[in-house]
């Protein structure tokens, strides 16, 4: 699995576009690749596949946030191995979906996955990974979880606010606390 220092991988892959062009077959689709939204951090998660149970929960949960990850600078990408059809129609018939602000990435060759190291051996899906991609393509933040068990998306946005002070931060620590002062 990639991890903190490494370069994300270089990608291209259609995708369902947030709000609700993501919903009308005639604007429903785009192309993301690492070079769009140039500049920006990403968040970019994968989840093992669409028509799920835990799945929703997560997406679900980043999408409420979407609004803070781009109050600071960050755009979220939401991956799994299912096409942007499917995508679009879970989209349409999951009413927790409907409103999704960010895009969801169509793996279906499952190479941005295998590139990143997050496929799952026994069942071919991507597992519950997060990255945090500052502006020049480096991951900052990796995490993985098992497919079982839903990640905390407020968490990945406190470690983006850490990330973004440049500072020192304990343990904890949540946008407008002290930072950490090594002694002189």
């Amino acid at each position: 699995m990639l991890t903190v220092g490494d370069k994300f991988p270089s990608f291209q892959l259609t995708a369902v576009k947030g709000g609700p062009e993501g919903l009308n077959m005639n604007t429903a689709f785009t192309e993301v690749s690492d070079a769009s939204d140039a500049g920006k951090w990403k968040i970019v998660f994968f989840w093992p596949k669409d028509f799920t149970f835990v799945c929703p929960t997560e997406i679900v949960a980043f999408g409420k946030l979407n609004t803070d990850f781009s109050d600071r600078d960050a755009v979220v990408y939401g991956v799994s191995i299912d096409s942007e059809f499917v995508h679009m129609n879970w989209r349409t018939h999951h009413a927790d979906l409907k409103d999704l602000p960010f895009a969801m990435l169509a793996d279906i060759k499952r190479e941005l996955s295998t590139a990143c190291g997050i496929l799952d051996k026994n069942a071919g899906v991507a597992l519950r990974a997060t990255f945090i991609v500052d502006p020049e393509g480096i991951i900052r933040f990796a995490s993985v979880n098992d497919l079982n068990v839903g990640r905390n998306p407020q968490e990945v946005l406190r470690v983006l606010d850490a990330l973004q002070t440049d500072e020192l931060c304990p343990c904890n620590w949540k946008q407008g606390e002290e930072v950490l002062k090594p002694a002189a």
